[in-house]
């Protein structure tokens, strides 16, 4: 059987098969490093995530397999590296990097505003970070990365019906927890 047009796989030379992987790259990283934010909520995490997803694909097509949907392969090795890191010690003990805990903006506001406002970040993001992997990752591509409809269900493998669904109950369940610690107005 013919691969589809796409599929990743081992070319002899070295030259063609870094192209190769570099228009892979191109063509996937932001939407892979979405799919590991929208698990997790850590930028840092998500760039770690992206870069092992596409140095297993790199080893893949070095041994010479065939990959034939590497997008849909290194989104399903993505989400996979997300919750394996969701399990380890680190997280399970709830522990947080200081560059997680803390927002720093480029123009500081007055002490009292950056104060206030620095609370209300960190209430949002424990209220994210204790929502389902599902609703992260979606509110994550449709708000963070502005996808439309047709993006994210072709992304999901959903159709769009359900898409506006997930993200309605998601905006709810966000709400719900926000209303629930008084944060009216999200900054």
């Amino acid at each position: 059987m013919k691969p589809e047009p796409g599929a990743a796989r081992g070319p002899k030379r070295p030259g063609v098969r870094r192209a190769a992987f570099e228009q892979l790259y191109a063509l996937h990283g932001r939407e892979v490093w979405a799919v590991a934010y929208g698990r997790r909520a850590d930028a840092d995490l998500a760039l770690d995530v992206t870069q092992e997803a596409f140095l297993r694909l790199w080893r893949e097509m070095e041994r010479g397999e065939v990959i034939d949907n590497p997008r849909a392969w290194l989104i399903r090795v993505a989400r996979n590296l997300a919750e394996d890191h969701a399990k380890s010690a680190f997280r399970r003990n709830g522990t947080q990097t200081p560059e997680q805990m803390n927002g720093v903006g480029s123009h500081e506001p007055p002490p009292l505003d950056k104060l206030e406002r620095d609370e209300t970040f960190a209430q949002v993001r424990a209220v994210i970070d204790e929502l389902p992997p599902a609703d992260r990752e979606i509110l994550t591509l449709r708000y963070a990365l502005e996808y439309d409809t047709p993006a994210i269900a072709e992304l999901l493998g959903v159709q769009a019906t359900a898409v506006h669904m997930r993200l309605s109950r998601a905006r709810q369940r966000l709400a719900d927890r926000l209303n629930a610690l008084g944060v009216r107005q999200p900054p």
